[in-house]
């Protein structure tokens, strides 16, 4: 496997973030207006205090993640998607790590996430990196979400 840079958010970036998760839900799910919403302004996300970190090999950007700040230190973790072609390789989980490690670095307070009970591979992950199942605390903006989890240090 070639080395995996890890890299946050810069302009030339942002198509990336959408076109990988336009990818990863067209394969699962459906493409829903929050999804749209959010994929279509990456800036406004980094400008509200969140960051969307990149995995590349080569040059190629083959994956992402997104830190979405919530106000007060909580941040949802959100629109992991890797390419395909370059899944069970180990870009998830470097993802992840890099994910959890910007979040501790800015000294944030709560982190959580929405998923689907069908991700068993990607709920492994999260399980992995010290996220835990619980109910979910308020209603949520994606039709698909059925699952919450809260990231315990």
């Amino acid at each position: 496997m070639k080395k995996v840079t890890i890299e946050t958010h810069k302009e030339h970036l942002a198509p990336y973030f959408k076109s990988l998760n336009e990818e990863w839900l067209k394969r699962f799910f459906v493409i829903e207006p929050i999804d749209q919403k959010v994929l279509s302004q990456p800036t406004k996300l980094i400008n509200e205090g969140g960051q969307i970190l990149y995995a590349s090999i080569d040059g190629m950007v083959v994956g992402c993640v997104a830190l979405k700040h919530h106000g007060q230190g909580t941040f949802e973790l959100t629109k992991m998607a890797v390419t395909q072609s370059h899944q069970a390789h180990g870009i998830g989980t470097q993802l992840m790590q890099s994910c959890i490690d910007y979040y501790q670095t800015i000294n944030g307070k709560k982190l959580y996430l929405e998923s689907h009970s069908s991700l068993k591979p990607a709920i492994k992950l999260y399980q992995r990196f010290g996220f835990v199942a619980m109910p979910t605390p308020f209603e949520s903006d994606y039709q698909r979400s059925d699952f919450y989890m809260e990231y315990i240090k």
